[in-house]
């Protein structure tokens, strides 16, 4: 589905990914908050997460955002509300102040490769 706006047409897609400070294993019960967290800043900066996932140590993204929007700008929106969410719902960091790794992976994403990413998703999402 294409996003359209008053001068563009587009259809920019990207998968992020995102590991906690150390890889430590902290989302035990807290990954619904982070997914919450990120649904709320999507909405927000006028983004969409079509797919959510994620382990003890990491999430998985699969974003369509505007034009207007950088990646590095949705990746910092994201980690720092979630992990300010996450913090204030007392949950313990792995470090002092941070949850994530200041590092991130993203790649784009369209046809094929878009299919098979939700379906893995869908795969791993538990029961």
């Amino acid at each position: 589905m294409y996003r359209r706006e008053r001068h563009s047409v587009t259809d920019l897609k990207t998968h992020l990914g995102c590991v906690t400070k150390y890889r430590k294993k902290v989302f035990s019960e807290g990954l619904k908050l982070i997914e919450k967290s990120f649904r709320a800043v999507a909405e927000k900066m006028n983004f969409r997460i079509l797919e959510f996932n994620g382990e003890a140590d990491h999430v998985h993204a699969l974003i369509e955002y505007p034009p207007k929007l950088s990646i590095s700008q949705i990746a910092n929106a994201l980690k720092g509300v979630s992990s300010r969410r996450y913090g204030q719902a007392c949950n313990q960091k792995p470090h002092k102040k941070a949850l994530w790794s200041p590092s991130y992976f993203a790649v784009s994403v369209g046809g094929a490769q878009e299919r098979s990413i939700v379906s893995i998703h869908q795969k791993s999402k538990p029961s």
